[in-house]
């Protein structure tokens, strides 16, 4: 049996929350020697080799009840059995090919190393208490604040198809039929409209896990970009891992006033940015009505996370 010590340093680590909510740059912060970074292993485009259960949805919902689809893959993934041929089938690009080389090497260095698995995915977020009941995963949940997440989708350009949501009847059942009419009322081309609502289903979803749910920790993006190192390092002890002055040189690097204040669209997944900068820059990039909206969509919600938002 696993003493609590060991418990805090072998404990798998899920880094989730809504996309565009910092969860690349929260997780990457955490890899190196200590744990094996696996990137979004519940996207719907995710490759085979790493997670060989089909992904139907975007947030696709794991429960008691539909489990059976991916108990044994997971068990797989977190015992870094990579599934050389699945990939070596599925490849239609030198793209492709690099990314099981990358990803190969993770998982043959996790073996090597015994390395922590960091499962770094934000359409995790309504599964959370699947994770943590099967495999005791400590959580880390990153909340951005609602109208820069509005923002980076409307830069992007990402809307948001809740059919995903809707076609997926236990994750209605347990956490969103209060939102169904809202959801299918939306614009295909509202993106504002859908970041509000999408925000306010994942954070009320968090909030009630929050409560519930004492492996979860609950990171603001907007403390850390403030105060990249004192924020990580808190993170780091929360999670039991070691803050090296190697892993302080990353986070200065990655969030320094040398870095541009938002990244462009070709390069989406970065984590170099000017963290300190780029806090407020929602409010040059959308008008007062977008606020407006936003505000009005999520402002209940963003309470119980921002108790002092400004708007």
């Amino acid at each position: 049996m696993k003493t609590d010590l060991q418990a805090s340093t072998t404990q798998p680590i899920l880094v989730t929350g809504a996309h565009r909510s910092g969860t690349t740059w929260v997780g990457k912060m955490r890899a190196g020697s200590q744990v094996a970074y696996i990137s979004e292993p519940l996207n719907v485009l995710h490759r085979p080799g790493v997670l060989r259960a089909k992904v139907k949805h975007w947030y696709q919902y794991i429960c008691d009840d539909n489990e059976a689809e991916y108990l044994a893959p997971f068990e797989e993934l977190l015992d870094y059995r990579y599934h050389t041929w699945s990939e070596i089938k599925s490849l239609r690009s030198l793209k492709d090919f690099l990314r099981m080389g990358r990803d190969f090497k993770i998982f043959y260095d996790a073996l090597e190393h015994g390395q922590r698995a960091l499962l770094k995915d934000p359409f995790a977020v309504f599964s959370m208490p699947w994770f943590a009941k099967r495999f005791d995963f400590k959580i880390v949940v990153t909340v951005r604040h609602p109208a820069a997440f509005a923002s980076s989708l409307k830069r992007l350009g990402w809307n948001f198809d809740f059919n995903d949501l809707l076609d997926q009847p236990l994750l209605m059942r347990d956490h969103l039929e209060p939102y169904r009419g809202q959801m299918q009322a939306i614009k295909a081309d509202d993106v504002i409209g859908q970041a509000g609502l999408l925000w306010t289903m994942i954070y009320r979803a968090v909030h009630s896990q929050g409560q519930l749910n004492r492996h979860l920790i609950l990171v603001r993006h907007e403390d850390l970009s403030r105060d990249p190192v004192n924020g990580f390092r808190d993170l780091y002890a929360a999670l039991g891992l070691d803050f090296t002055p190697h892993a302080e040189e990353k986070i200065r690097t990655s969030s320094s006033s040398d870095n541009p204040a938002e990244l462009s669209r070709r390069k989406t997944h970065s984590v170099k940015m000017d963290s300190r900068a780029s806090v407020d820059t929602w409010r040059s990039k959308l008008s007062p009505d977008e606020i407006n909206r936003i505000r009005e969509i999520t402002e209940d919600s963003a309470q119980l996370f921002y108790p002092d938002i400004n708007w």
